[in-house]
């Protein structure tokens, strides 16, 4: 028993050194490799390819990697208040209100835009096609057409719900109708299945066209590009008061790269060349224009108390407001 135990002693003392040479190489190549910055972000902005461009680019400008949390927006704004992650890029104007009420973000800077489109099969039964969108959800519930939901708590959910309040429509009563599908999964799972169901539902125009390039769907756009269908997407920084252990710095420089002349040349440029249209347009410059309807249409549907940010939730960066 004794020879067994100095021969474990003896193994023991020839690992430890191998051991904590390890720990010595792996806290170098720590302090050696640039942080990471953390962003949770939306399905319909990750399943087009944008993000992806825009964290090489990013990486390339800083020597920085971001790394992004593709899920709805709800979850992603949970993320937020938990300090998960450091900074969030989503398109839910109410509910990222909530949040900068709540303190938990700030920093609020929107980025880009377009609409959501209503798509449905070629034959369009419920004969929505250039109808308003009000007009057009009205149409689909009075003709018990087949219609999926998201009921995610999504960016693109919460629209939905919002024009079926405004075609007159309670959501929560909707859900147990037998012509009412529900996904529960992210953009493209959702198209997916209304493609299969040959079902209407509502799409953010970048993964609709995606898929529709890719042809993973046949779904038509039916009804699009009007103010109720506008589709604003910001991002918002977490707040280091209540998280001190978040990259604020690097969350900050990732706004700031955001708004920058090169990067909305970036935006406005994505998916001209394989979509034939743009994905997103650039929203800096154009809430510049006092004369834009667009610009006014964005301020109506997407600033708090007249601002993207509130003053004191700005985090010591009013320079990116002026």
């Amino acid at each position: 028993m004794f020879n067994n135990w100095g021969l474990m002693k003896v193994r023991v003392l020839n690992i430890l050194p191998v051991v904590g040479v390890c720990i010595l190489i792996s806290a170098y190549i720590m302090v050696q490799s640039p942080p990471r910055l953390l962003v949770a972000t939306t399905t319909s902005l990750y399943d087009t390819g944008l993000l992806d461009l825009i964290g090489e680019a990013y990486f390339e400008n800083t020597g920085h990697r971001v790394g992004f949390i593709a899920v709805g927006t709800g979850l992603a704004l949970e993320h937020a208040k938990r300090g998960d992650v450091d900074a969030v890029f989503v398109h839910a104007p109410t509910l990222e209100s909530e949040i900068l009420q709540e303190n938990a973000c700030g920093l609020r800077k929107i980025i880009a835009y377009n609409y959501f489109v209503i798509v449905g099969p070629a034959n369009d039964p419920a004969h929505i096609a250039g109808l308003s969108p009000t007009q057009a959800m009205r149409r689909i519930a009075e003709t018990g057409s087949l219609w999926v939901s998201r009921a995610d708590n999504s960016g693109t959910n919460n629209k939905e719900i919002a024009l079926w309040e405004g075609a007159g429509y309670e959501y929560e009563n909707l859900r147990s109708k037998d012509w009412f599908f529900e996904t529960g999964t992210g953009m493209g799972n959702t198209l997916l299945v209304a493609n299969e169901k040959g079902a209407y539902t509502l799409s953010d125009t970048g993964t609709f066209l995606k898929y529709k390039k890719e042809n993973l769907i046949t779904l038509e756009k039916l009804v699009s590009e009007s103010e109720e269908l506008l589709n604003v997407y910001s991002v918002m920084v977490v707040n280091p008061e209540k998280h001190p252990f978040v990259k604020f710095e690097l969350a900050a420089e990732f706004v700031e790269f955001l708004i920058s002349p090169g990067v909305q040349q970036l935006i406005a440029e994505f998916g001209k060349e394989e979509f034939g249209e743009v994905l997103f347009y650039p929203a800096v410059e154009i809430l510049e224009n006092e004369n834009s309807a667009v610009a006014q249409w964005i301020k109506e549907t997407a600033f708090m108390d007249n601002s993207e940010c509130p003053p004191h939730l700005r985090f010591g960066r009013a320079d990116l407001y002026e």
